[in-house]
């Protein structure tokens, strides 16, 4: 795990100089990927005042090679660097988007890179760290109250990082790889910058297949809610003039596209606190559960039912008015498609 706020100005300034580079690279001074045994090694052969001959295995910056940098370099122990499919877009949580200094460490203290690009696909993703969270509908906003399946709310702990597409996946996307589209919103019926806007049209049944060409999953019920929530308890996440989200059915614009005629282009709202676009509004999003009425008490990593008829989707979609809070939740049969339900991607580090 990397650590911040535990080196003086001297490594501050170092680190921002590999900006491009993991925050644990300080300890990884083989740099070879990993901080392994071979690191340990080169840092206990160097201990006591600094030799110009590895002059980094001071990773403190204080002048000696001590227990001080023998504890980060142990903080940091095991692999480093970018997950293989991924190539790197910012190690770094942009402050401008995760203004919530609590959630960049959270991000930080994983290790990983938050902004990403699949290589395959060129889909943008980010990092969602673990954390705990009271998911259903911990309060209605001001026009609308709880739904009955929104509740009732419980605890749950996420204990692992994943990353997640920051939009939906849009038609251009599908067609690439599966190349016939299902979606209604297209050129030939109107709509000449489908190929931006997501698929729609799409069931759980076939969304299966661009999983397996392309290697991601779709996100659990609970890590959707926890993505979507990005740190607020309020209906409606974060958005500009809001950070801590909001119960204000007026605001909702800012973030979703309210009674709209038919989906949009995918980024065309501000996002939230974690950089996710589109979460609320556009299509209705599959997650991987099965669909039932929440259990109660606390529970680490849910996956949900081990079977049943329906599957869950998450959030609202664009013709749902501000019906499109974080708790949102229904259900649709796994074959069935509807022009208001489309997915995003999600992947293990």
């Amino acid at each position: 795990m990397c650590g911040y706020g535990v080196f003086n100005g001297q490594q501050r300034a170092f680190v921002a100089d590999v900006s491009d580079r993991p925050p644990c690279a300080i300890s990884d001074l083989t740099a070879n990927g990993v901080v392994d045994g071979a690191d340990l090694g080169a840092l206990l052969a160097f201990w006591g005042p600094v030799n110009p001959v590895l002059p980094q295995a001071d990773i403190d910056g204080n002048g000696i090679v001590d227990g001080a940098d023998l504890g980060t370099l142990l903080a940091h122990w095991g692999p480093c660097g970018a997950p293989a499919w991924a190539a790197v877009i910012e190690w770094q949580p942009d402050p401008s988007v995760v203004t919530d200094p609590v959630l960049r460490a959270a991000i930080q203290a994983t290790g990983l890179p938050w902004r990403v690009r699949d290589m395959a696909t060129q889909i943008e993703m980010l990092l969602v760290p673990p954390g705990t969270f009271q998911m259903g509908c911990i309060m209605g906003s001001d026009q609308l109250g709880c739904f009955k399946y929104e509740l009732p709310v419980h605890q749950v702990t996420l204990t692992s990082a994943f990353y997640l597409g920051r939009f939906e996946v849009t038609q251009a996307q599908w067609v690439a790889r599966l190349g016939s589209n299902p979606s209604y919103f297209v050129a030939i019926n109107g709509f000449p910058d489908s190929d931006t806007r997501p698929v729609e049209q799409v069931t759980w049944n076939s969304i299966q297949g661009y999983l397996a060409a392309t290697g991601f999953r779709i996100p659990t019920e609970a890590e959707w809610e926890f993505a979507c929530r990005a740190g607020t308890q309020t209906p409606f996440h974060s958005g500009p003039g809001f950070p801590n989200g909001t119960t204000d059915d007026s605001l909702v614009s800012q973030i979703a596209c309210v009674d709209c005629r038919s989906t949009q282009p995918v980024g065309g709202k501000a996002a939230n606190a974690f950089g996710f676009h589109d979460m609320p509004g556009n299509v209705q999003e599959l997650v991987n559960d099965f669909f039932d009425s929440y259990p109660g008490g606390a529970s680490t990593n849910p996956t949900g039912p081990n079977s049943g008829p329906f599957r869950t989707i998450g959030g609202g979609a664009w013709s749902y008015g501000t019906f499109v809070r974080s708790s949102l939740r229904y259900f649709q049969p796994p074959d069935v498609p509807d022009w208001r339900i489309g997915f995003r991607v999600a992947r293990n580090p």
